[in-house]
């Protein structure tokens, strides 16, 4: 059965992400664990420098879209390799990043993953983020995050609930960014400010993409603050990160759905403490 645009989303859609994330898994593990000339890595280049693009984004991105035009016709789709299709006044718009985090794929780190995220009458209202190197899937739908995984002993599953740690202080926070350059140079205004946040955190750390906003609904991440991001970067880690108690934010202290400087936190204070050093003055 299909889905139309003006349905909410249904246990069998969810079903039916979560079979797709079975296809995309095999490309992506197959990419992963190969050789690095099959991938066909190619820079597209721009302002940001090197941003590569390989098989992989390509073929899963394919997948995705060829999934979801089955089971939810009528909605808008947007993706970070195949831009937008269908109408633009559709209700419900996918946005998907079939590797968030290529440069981590390409030099054989985890801290990547396959992003799909809803939005609906304006809000991110579901999200994915598959990792199927480590066997996980973050997901919220429905105001309920979780992680699935791997059980410890092996042979089953383990769905565990996701929880924000709940940290309301700087200077007791752990801070990740995947890296400072998006920020600009050492010296400019933007780096200078983000550079005194990192000296109010208990700890800085790099790297991660969108892993480390799903450590930050574990409870093991504090803060997650970014810049120059898409919205297929960071639409599917929204209702992650919320529905596990945390907050993501732009400037304007709304969900952040066209990218941009995006603070997530464990809590709204945490936020607005890291927003007040990132803000210029006046």
């Amino acid at each position: 059965m299909t889905q139309r645009a003006d349905q909410p989303l249904q246990d069998g859609t969810i079903e039916k992400i979560e079979e797709l994330f079975e296809s995309t898994g095999r490309v992506a593990r197959r990419h992963f664990r190969g050789d690095l000339e099959a991938l066909a890595a190619a820079d597209k280049g721009g302002a940001a420098g090197y941003d590569p693009v390989t098989a992989a984004d390509e073929e899963i991105e394919a997948l995705l879209r060829a999934g979801i035009s089955r089971f939810s016709p009528g909605d808008r789709v947007i993706g970070e390799e195949g831009g937008a299709s269908g109408p633009q006044d559709a209700r419900r718009t996918w946005f998907l990043d079939p590797i968030d985090g290529t440069k981590a794929f390409l030099t054989g780190m985890t801290g990547w993953g396959t992003l799909v995220g809803v939005v609906e009458d304006g809000r991110a209202v579901a999200g994915w983020m598959d990792q199927p190197v480590l066997g996980e899937t973050f997901a919220a739908v429905d105001g309920r995050a979780v992680v699935r995984r791997p059980a410890a002993g092996g042979g089953s599953v383990e769905v565990t609930d996701l929880r924000a740690s709940g940290c309301t202080e700087l200077s007791e926070a752990i801070l990740y960014t995947t890296h400072p350059s998006m920020f600009g140079e050492a010296g400019g205004e933007a780096r200078r400010r983000y550079d005194e946040l990192g000296l109010r955190v208990r700890l800085q750390r790099f790297g991660g993409d969108c892993y480390a906003y799903c450590m930050l609904a574990a409870g093991r991440v504090d803060l997650v603050v970014e810049s120059e991001l898409n919205a297929y970067d960071i639409v599917a880690l929204i209702p992650i990160v919320e529905a596990a108690g945390g907050v993501v934010v732009g400037s304007d202290g709304g969900q952040p759905l066209e990218g941009g400087t995006v603070v997530a936190a464990a809590t709204r204070e945490l936020a607005e403490q890291a927003w007040a050093v990132l803000r210029p003055e006046g």
